[in-house]
């Protein structure tokens, strides 16, 4: 098999930059360019086998009638059989013949707007005539004007243009653009048509991802509406998935509560003393366990979303990092907003913001917009960070990078899962990198309000 050369795949890479990407265009592209193709076809063969054709034999006998006129003349260029030749050409063949004694043929022609006729008119009258001859096609809009050096001055013969050239060429692609035009229009309509349903199907596609339920309702073709419901059908499978895990945590939170509420009692109750105050703390930190793995389970998605200043969400996340013993650093632009469900993305960012404050001494909040009319929130802090290797493992559900952390501390591994959910959920991203402070920096995208 011959390989391909490469200059066959830089044009094919080309021609695939040059086309239009989505499917309205792709499928405009479609119909139009076939309509097209055709028209330039149909033009061109109408052009080259009939319009040419039928000129020429236009042409050809105009010429011969020329050929006549001046045969007749230098037979006998008497004034009486002037007169009769141009009463006979004007009755039978429509022409106007005047004789110019003294003159001469004009210098040069300007060049006219169908080169076609002019090259046919030429080549015809070169064929019939042996004397000095011109022409103009254009001197006037509905004649043709013909000069022919004849002894004694100059035989001018004014003929129609249509005994040239066929005038009603034109007509032929004037209706050809007009149905391509309609034809095209009539295309476009129903292709947006179709368009417009997938376009909603992807619409409800992303809100139901970003917790937002639509009314939605299957449209367009059929295969179109069989993917609709094929997305409708796994739109409720996933829901009573997170309701059925969302009620079994929220049983399970309520079922621990009230042995961990009788145990808060009794300790209440007990001789305060170190190991009360540790079985406190054991408490304390399973209550914040069950928290976490009910947050996580609920998602938050049923909160509704509200348009929400990015400035004012930073300062209030920014309080409990320093009510933390951290020293924190703001710099958000007052005039970003974006839209979102409030809690979900306070916890998001609380999550972040203290876990900085937990393993850094210094915390960096920056918030600024993007070109694409988003915005970027920025967590940078000074601890001992994550090796790069290990960024996504972060992410995982219980995940606990620093192995000789005590199992004690504060945490249970989802701080980073849920904030991760909570902003992809609002159809942004988290990502983590290496901070200039020399520590972690996390970094939320979110699409603008």
């Amino acid at each position: 098999m011959r390989p391909r050369r490469p200059w066959s795949g830089f044009w094919w890479r080309l021609i695939k930059r040059r086309l239009p990407t989505s499917l309205y265009g792709r499928s405009l592209l479609i119909i139009i360019l076939p309509i097209v193709i055709m028209q330039i076809a149909v033009t061109y063969v109408f052009f080259d086998a009939h319009w040419q054709t039928v000129n020429s034999h236009l042409t050809e006998g105009l010429a011969g009638d020329v050929s006549w006129i001046l045969q007749s003349y230098e037979a006998d260029p008497s004034p009486g059989n002037f007169a009769r030749l141009a009463d006979r050409a004007q009755r039978t063949l429509e022409l106007s013949i005047d004789f110019n004694e003294g003159g001469v043929l004009p210098h040069g022609r300007r060049p006219s707007l169908f080169v076609a006729v002019d090259r046919s008119l030429q080549r015809a009258l070169d064929e019939r005539l042996d004397q000095p001859f011109w022409f103009d096609c254009d001197r006037y809009p509905a004649y043709v004007d013909v000069r022919v050096k004849v002894p004694g001055g100059v035989l001018r013969i004014i003929a129609p243009k249509d005994r040239v050239f066929a005038t009603r060429g034109h007509i032929f692609i004037l209706w050809m653009t007009i149905a391509t035009v309609v034809l095209t229009t009539i295309a476009v309509a129903f292709i947006r048509n179709q368009v417009r349903s997938i376009e909603r199907l992807a619409a409800a596609a992303d809100a139901f991802g970003r917790g937002v339920d639509l009314d939605f309702q299957p449209h367009g073709a059929r295969e179109v509406r069989q993917a609709a419901r094929a997305f409708l059908a796994m739109k409720a499978r996933i829901q009573r998935h997170v309701d059925q895990r969302t009620a079994l945590l929220a049983s399970v939170s309520h079922d621990l509560r009230t042995p961990m509420t009788r145990l808060k009692l009794e300790l209440a109750l007990s001789e305060p003393g170190p190991r009360n105050q540790a079985m406190k703390n054991d408490l304390a930190e399973m209550e914040h366990m069950i928290d976490d793995y009910l947050a996580f389970a609920r998602g938050e998605g049923g909160e509704a979303t509200d348009l929400l200043n990015v400035r004012n969400l930073v300062d209030d996340v920014s309080h409990g990092a320093v009510r933390a013993g951290a020293r924190v650093v703001v710099d958000a632009d007052p005039a970003l907003n974006i839209k979102g469900r409030p809690t979900a993305l306070k916890r998001a960012l609380s999550n972040l913001v203290m876990n900085a404050a937990a393993h850094g001494e210094h915390v960096s909040i920056s918030a600024r917009g993007l070109p694409s009319r988003g915005v970027e929130i920025a967590v940078d802090d000074d601890g001992p960070g994550i090796p790069e290797d290990r960024f996504e493992e972060a992410f995982t559900p219980f995940s606990r990078l620093d192995e000789s952390r005590n199992q004690n501390a504060k945490g249970v591994g989802l701080g980073l899962a849920i904030a991760r959910d909570v902003v992809r959920g609002h159809g942004g991203d988290l990502t983590l990198d290496r901070s200039a402070l020399g520590g972690l920096r996390a970094v939320i995208r979110l699409p603008g309000a």
